[in-house]
């Protein structure tokens, strides 16, 4: 659990306090303008209503252009960030012909494979000239090629499942797998931080859901002993299935899921464990197979493995991974299968090389090389943000790690500053994160040298003293030096 210093709670809630009041006030004199002003859908309710508009209007517009900037270029360990500008307060923003060439602190682009590589680009525009950019079909129509079944025999055999299906798109792996395993009747347990595809897929599925308190084994085992005392709603039957669903490492937060505890308690009350490795999978671990690898967990152990392609493998789409019998019954009933085009080839050959090569398949050690580096700069990187002070959520080995700046005025501040000091940063705010704990997301690549991080850090620590977000006093730097020396030797 986050804790938020006292004065900074205080000064948090009434800068939001302050948006809102000068907010409602705007309101209130446009409404008195649109009275005057002529309406063509007299009658009809307003299409956009409520807390989120007023938020989307009053707060949001006014640092939009920290959020979804252009790129030009492969998200590599640097890219062209294309400039804007706007001539009504943020309300529109209009491209130029101008790119600033940043560090790139923001994509998920894990080993490196979203660039250009050596093994896998010459693969994948082999698959474009002999397939094409899409299939134009659905997996049980004309979609399924053989890369297709190739790239999921690749899956099941990486992440240690019998079987695996693929999809096109990440999120929706999600959010139509959950609804075809739960029904009403069933019981899914949720961690309170999950990602809003679980949420979404655990809301359209019927199942009554329970959430426990972030990464805390102990509440989860006390919620699922309520749960089983009780029964179904009303009737108190026993429920038909029960599923507890966590995330490896958990996307806004950068920690590692407590899994060996919490495969222990769903042992022992007889309930499915789903697991999303999502950020996990490639990216931690000896050889790249996520948190079941790199805490010593039996993959037998877990019903379903879910993940994306998007982060580690420089790819799109998602899988889901697990015995032959659930996979048959997923081809079966799940709409993404039935109904959605079919992942495109390229896509699916890039993931297939990217495996090989993390495998060492590709008869080098570039794989293994990705792996280490990704480690040794995500543990180098985190200590060194916390020794100068910052409030670093997250886990050594998590290549996510953000930096809580908590108050509203300095998400726009500190990610323009990076920007124009050519770093770029990701900063997430309501309704990514609960409304008080904004905060920058880092995420480090493999593709990024020991030069790359140690500017970043450079300019964090300068902004950061800009925009005051240095919450713990700084280590001594006669201490740091002599740390970093006990290293190198």
């Amino acid at each position: 659990m986050i804790s938020i210093p006292y004065l900074t709670a205080l000064t948090t809630y009434f800068s939001y306090g302050l948006l809102f009041v000068f907010g409602q006030i705007r309101d209130f004199f446009r409404k008195i303008i649109d009275w005057w002003s002529a309406n063509n859908l007299q009658g009809y309710a307003p299409i956009c209503l409520g807390l989120e508009d007023f938020y989307i209007r009053r707060l949001y517009l006014r640092i939009q252009d920290c959020f979804g900037r252009p790129i030009s270029s492969a998200p590599d360990a640097w890219f062209d960030v294309v400039e804007r500008f706007s001539n009504d307060s943020n309300k529109t923003l209009k491209r130029t012909n101008k790119v600033s060439r940043c560090l790139n602190l923001g994509s998920y682009n894990y080993l490196g494979f979203a660039a250009s590589d050596e093994y896998c680009t010459p693969r994948v525009i082999e698959s474009l000239k002999k397939y094409s950019p899409s299939t134009c079909s659905s997996r049980v129509d004309g979609g399924t090629l053989m890369v297709h079944n190739e790239l999921e025999e690749c899956v099941a055999r990486f992440v240690g499942k019998p079987a695996a299906i693929v999809f096109g798109m990440g999120y929706v792996t999600n959010s139509a797998i959950l609804p075809v395993l739960m029904r009403k009747g069933s019981l899914i347990i949720s961690d309170s931080l999950n990602h809003n595809s679980i949420v979404n897929g655990a809301r359209g599925s019927g199942a009554t859901i329970r959430v426990f308190q972030h990464n805390t084994p102990s509440h989860l085992e006390e919620v699922l002993r309520e749960q089983i005392a009780e029964g179904q709603p009303r009737t108190h039957r026993p429920w038909k299935k029960i599923m507890v669903i966590v995330e490896g490492i958990y996307s806004m937060e950068g920690e590692l899921c407590k899994f060996p505890e919490v495969i222990a308690i769903c042992k022992k009350y007889k309930a499915y464990i789903y697991l999303d490795e999502a950020h996990s999978i490639g990216a931690v671990g000896k050889t790249g197979r996520g948190v079941c690898e790199l805490l010593e967990v039996d993959t037998a152990d877990v019903d379903i493995m879910m993940g994306t392609f998007t982060k580690s493998f420089g790819s799109c789409g998602g899988y889901i991974a697990g015995s032959k019998e659930l996979i048959q019954y997923l081809k079966y009933t799940c709409p993404a299968h039935l109904y959605a085009t079919s992942i495109s080839p390229p896509a699916a050959e890039q993931i297939i090389s990217a495996i090989k090569v993390i495998l060492g398949e590709d008869g080098s050690s570039r794989g293994a090389q990705k792996l280490a580096r990704i480690r040794e700069n995500s543990n180098f990187f985190r200590s060194e943000l916390q020794k100068m002070g910052f409030e670093v959520l997250g886990d050594n080995d998590s290549p996510v790690m953000p930096i809580m700046l908590y108050n509203p005025a300095k998400i726009p501040a500190f990610s323009r500053e990076c920007l124009r000091q050519n770093v770029a940063v990701v900063t997430v705010a309501f309704p990514a994160t609960p409304l008080l704990l904004a905060r920058a997301r880092i995420c480090i690549s493999a593709s990024h040298t020991k030069e790359d991080l140690i500017k970043a850090l450079g300019v964090i620590s300068r902004v950061g003293d800009l925009v005051g977000i240095k919450y713990f006093p700084a280590e001594p730097r006669k201490q740091m030096e002599e740390e970093e020396r006990m290293k190198l030797e």
